[in-house]
């Protein structure tokens, strides 16, 4: 909501400067988003929360800056002129339905001159983005921005029989409103009408047959309360949401209906002349009576851990309108721990329902930065999660990668979801959603990390590695299930040019890489070509860690190009998923096993094979086929380097592997060296077809 400085200061007389107010409120809990200078002066932005309806006018945001600053609180006392004539003389009011229309008041203004408002008024409006009308409608639309209380005018020569009942819609009725559009309407809408026919949608627009126009003469001024609910079934039914619509969905305090029309009412006079008939024709079936809240000491102490002095209290309450009163036997103690105050809740805050809603005002109005910081004792002592400790070695590892960690909400648009979903599995939909696209829980981290990717890459990042542990959810048998999951995502450069190498765009190798490091927290992993149906062909793994005895952890790979112009992403990203629970059971296993090994007396010996292989040769196939040769002082396998082209023949590669020896009882003659290089090129030939490299 936009607030005029100028406007409030003819409330309160603060001296604050439109930046610092701003920092006040916001600090007070009513935020102010930016300052904006216009020819009518600063205009604050204000974000006001859907339970605070008070603040839709500048008079509730004057209530909060005089209770910041001390200030007094100027009360609006409207003055006009009436005529003996009594309004309830010459129309009526009735309601037919109290549940949708709790209080209904009019007044009647004769000889009214409908022109354009005063430069003024018109400069307020525009300055808080309202359009001039006329005088009569700027008038109520003034109001509405002043109290938060919305008016409407009627042109009372177009009123049949000048009665005014309050009804449901009957089925099928159809009303044009005033932006001209025929609308449909339903049996759970409230309707303003005359003798005849419908004339206002209550709470929401009024009708084209009885709108103020520049012949108008009459007016009945409408000022009435509408219940919340079927304002906001109304308003989203129709589709059409106005300001007034907005307030009454909040709840506008129905006190407060008497004192926007007398206000509206005196300017009217004012601007458009006019003879005020006597009284005002006000129908409220069943009037609200004020509730009362006591507030403790004790209840204070126990919430804020520090207190408040008396005067504090008694001043910010009485100037929020809880007028306190001490009620305990030590009253007129000051600062007894058993001090009890009764404080009566002003109508305009029906958010105000408990006593520790009224602890909440005073320790914001009162200063949060003046309650020191601490933390509630812990009724049960602090236990870390199964497996957290193996999610912190995980989480270091990946950090360690370059990668950086996320948390994304598992609220994601279902078509979406449905691209990485196997069809196995059924997702968890969300019964009353705040949007289509945040209709579907997770049923995979892939869903939420491509819109990671996708937000950074239209926002001009291009280099991205990211992680995130979290969950993915289904219903299996009808009931939820939740699978801990850890997702990877990465795109753009694997290495930045320097002056020695180039720059290096990030593969799938590198991916293989960064997996095979974190799954050797784990004792390693097993690798198998091929994958789902949104990764790309050729560049997708299925990957299993020991302790599953082959069964599947995770998948691999480069998202598929179809997907990825789908996604509008304009670079390769590549993905990856795993299963957190058998991750991290083997991570802990791996650690449980551990043992300590004294340092080798004899030294290591390398030996580099340079073998000729056929294309589809993979290197856990040669590190399994030299594995199986048994020979029990290999220490490691390594792949150093690869080669395609050159002397190599078509279909063929070349790959440089690295076999490390070593011996815990001697040092290696160079006989047996020759012996376990012979056994194992013997074991490559014989079962993948290898070869050595002549060159």
């Amino acid at each position: 909501m936009k607030v005029l400085y100028d406007w409030l200061k003819e409330f309160v007389d603060f001296t604050a400067p439109a930046t610092e107010l701003r920092s006040r409120l916001s600090m007070a809990g009513v935020s102010v988003d930016s300052v904006e200078e216009t020819p009518a002066g600063p205009v604050l932005d204000a974000e006001i929360t859907i339970n605070r309806p008070d603040l839709l006018g500048h008079v509730g945001i004057a209530r909060e800056i005089a209770t910041l600053y001390r200030l007094d609180l100027k009360r609006l006392q409207p003055k006009f002129k009436e005529s003996p004539e009594l309004a309830s003389k010459v129309a009526r009011v009735e309601i037919e339905c109290p549940d949708f229309c709790g209080r209904y008041t009019a007044r009647i203004i004769r000889g009214v001159k409908i022109q354009p408002s005063p430069d003024w008024l018109r400069q307020r409006l525009e300055a808080l983005g309202q359009s001039s009308i006329n005088n009569v409608v700027d008038i109520a639309n003034y109001v509405m921005l002043e109290l938060g209380q919305p008016l409407h005018a009627f042109d009372y020569d177009r009123l049949a029989e000048h009665h005014i009942i309050v009804r449901r819609a009957r089925p099928a009725e159809t009303i044009r409103t005033l932006d001209g559009i025929e609308r449909k309407l339903t049996k759970d809408m409230c309707l303003i009408c005359d003798a005849r026919a419908a004339v206002a949608i209550g709470g929401v627009m009024g009708g084209a047959e009885s709108e103020i126009s520049f012949s108008t003469k009459n007016l009945l001024l409408e000022s009435a309360w509408f219940d919340p609910i079927s304002i906001r079934r109304t308003s989203k039914t129709l589709a059409l949401r106005t300001e007034a619509s907005m307030r009454f969905e909040r709840g506008v305090d129905i006190e407060l209906v008497d004192m926007a029309s007398r206000r509206a009412t005196e300017l009217i006079q004012q601007l458009a002349g006019g003879e005020v008939l006597a009284g005002v024709i006000d129908v409220y079936p069943h009037p609200v009576q004020p509730q009362k809240i006591e507030l403790s000491r004790k209840e204070l102490l126990r919430i804020m851990g520090a207190d408040v002095p008396d005067r504090a209290i008694e001043e910010i309450l009485a100037a929020l309108g809880f007028a306190p009163r001490r009620v305990d036997a030590n009253r007129g103690s000051a600062g007894s721990l058993v001090a009890t105050w009764e404080c009566t809740l002003p109508s305009w805050r029906g958010d105000v329902t408990r006593e520790i809603d009224i602890i909440e005002e005073i320790a914001r109005h009162y200063g949060y930065d003046k309650f020191p910081p601490h933390l509630p004792p812990a009724k049960q002592p602090a236990a870390r999660l199964p497996y957290a400790m193996e999610d912190d070695r995980l989480r270091e590892r990946l950090v360690g990668l370059g990668y950086q960690e996320i948390v994304a909400i598992p609220l994601v648009d279902p078509e979406r979801d449905a691209e990485f979903r196997p069809e196995s599995v059924t997702a968890p939909i969300i019964a009353n959603p705040l949007s289509e696209d945040a209709s579907t829980m997770r049923t995979s981290g892939i869903t939420s990390m491509i819109g990671a990717l996708e937000w950074n890459l239209n926002h001009g990042q291009r280099n991205l590695r990211l992680f995130e542990f979290g969950k993915a959810y289904e219903v299996r048998a009808g009931k939820p299930v939740e699978t801990r999951i850890l997702t990877l995502g990465a795109t753009g450069l694997a290495r930045e040019q320097s002056i020695h190498e180039p720059a290096r765009e990030f593969s799938f190798d590198d991916l293989k890489g960064d997996l095979d490091q974190i799954t050797a927290l784990a004792g390693g992993a097993h690798w198998k070509l091929g994958g789902p149906a949104w990764l790309a062909t050729g560049h997708a793994a299925e990957i299993s860690v020991p302790a599953t005895n082959g069964k599947l952890t995770g998948r691999a790979g480069q998202l598929a190009q179809s997907l990825a112009q789908r996604f509008k992403l304009r670079q390769e990203v590549y993905l990856a998923q795993l299963r957190l629970e058998p991750l991290t059971q083997t991570v802990a296993q791996a650690r449980r096993s551990l043992r300590y090994e004294p340092l080798p007396r004899f030294p290591a010996v390398e030996r580099d094979f340079s073998l000729v292989l056929e294309d589809g040769t993979t290197f856990a196939q040669v590190e399994e086929t030299v594995r199986s040769v048994n020979i029990l002082e290999l220490q490691c396998i390594e792949p150093i380097d690869l080669f395609r082209g050159g002397q190599i023949p078509a279909g063929k590669y070349s790959l440089l592997v690295r076999v490390t020896f070593q011996s815990d009882e001697a040092t290696f003659t160079e006989v047996q060296l020759t012996e376990f290089s012979a056994r194992i090129v013997s074991a490559l030939t014989l079962k993948l077809g290898a070869s050595l490299r002549a060159n």
